[in-house]
């Protein structure tokens, strides 16, 4: 038998080596492998826990509000008061993602009634809308505000602190003002103040808070000067993770003050969206689910469950309750 090289006796203790590399993977994986090789990692799961532990917060976006875990909501009973006579009075929000306006009639106490709501998609969010799409939403709305009733004076156009942070904004504004109507641009603490005037009754002023989530941010507000900022239920536009997002609320969620936290009034289009679900006829007010106990139905749903889930945490507040007419701009309305 001839005998074998030395690039002979290379090749084959190569072979012998890969061989017994591939092998040990297929048959004993749990040896563990480092480098970048994606199917030897595996995702970490979320813990639960409370504001100041080393709980884990979410790390993708299958894993929202879920560290809060269930609760049972308690009940509400409550009924609001009824304007005594009063004055319609009009007003227009652009939003970062709809064009919308309310009739509200209010009376000398500020007792207040939501009469219609409009809700439209404007799109801003998106870069999508235009001069042009401002123009000819606005004057249509305008002239069925002035249909039902409300006097010229009385329509007023207020643009949302999430709107405003967008780059077409300005042009917006800019065309309004051409039209001939004044512009009432709210900082993102004005807006939760208003969010407060709007949704928390008198009666709950020493035992409730108000969050507000938007497309753009969200507001937490209660009394007497308490109004923080937070991401809105879109940040996974801005690139923001579920997991950082997550912490950030939860940690402005945690300075409400403890004796505020039996009840929090939850307003904004995913709170809609969830209490649209469990609605019980035309009532005003509905009780929302545990964050854990919906079924996220798209990104956006999944945000805002992800930022719901971190004020409960945070707060272990159990009685969130949805108030279907209240809004920041019917605040602004209360405030004239």
């Amino acid at each position: 038998m001839p005998r074998l090289t030395t690039f002979s006796r290379l090749l084959i203790t190569l072979a012998i080596v890969i061989g017994v590399f591939f092998a040990v993977r297929k048959f004993l994986p749990n040896l563990g492998f480092s480098g970048n090789d994606s199917s030897s990692q595996t995702e970490q799961p979320t813990t639960s826990g409370t504001s100041g532990d080393n709980a884990t917060a979410p790390t993708s976006s299958s894993s929202w509000g879920k560290s809060s875990g269930s609760f049972t909501p308690a009940p509400f009973n409550y009924t609001a008061p009824a304007p005594n006579g009063g004055r319609l009075k009009g007003v227009v929000e652009l939003g970062a993602t709809g064009f919308n306006y309310f009739i509200a009639k209010i009376d000398a106490q500020k007792n207040w009634k939501l009469e219609k709501a409009i809700f439209g998609v404007s799109l801003v969010k998106e870069g999508l809308a235009t001069d042009e799409d401002v123009k000819a939403t606005l004057k249509n709305y305008i002239a069925e505000i002035l249909s039902f009733g409300v006097g010229a004076r009385d329509i007023h156009f207020v643009v949302s602190s999430g709107a405003q942070k967008e780059a077409i904004m300005p042009k917006i504004n800019t065309a309004l003002k051409t039209m001939g109507y004044v512009v009432n641009v709210v900082t993102p603490e004005q807006e939760a103040k208003l969010a407060l005037r709007s949704a928390l009754p008198p009666a709950f002023q020493s035992r409730a808070f108000v969050v507000d989530i938007g497309s753009g941010n969200t507001k937490i507000s209660w009394l007497p000067n308490g109004a923080l900022e937070a991401p809105g239920a879109k940040y996974y536009q801005n690139n923001l993770s579920a997991g950082a997002v997550f912490q950030e609320v939860k940690g402005k969620a945690a300075q409400v003050p403890s004796n505020l936290r039996s009840t929090c009034f939850i307003i904004g289009g995913v709170p809609y969206e969830l209490a649209k679900q469990i609605r019980n006829g035309k009532e005003r007010y509905t009780v929302l689910k545990a964050p854990a106990d919906y079924k996220a139905d798209g990104a956006k749903q999944e945000a805002g469950l992800n930022i719901y889930g971190a004020i409960a945490e945070a707060t272990d507040c159990k009685q969130f309750v949805f108030d279907w007419d209240a809004n920041f701009t019917i605040g602004f309305l209360l405030n004239l």
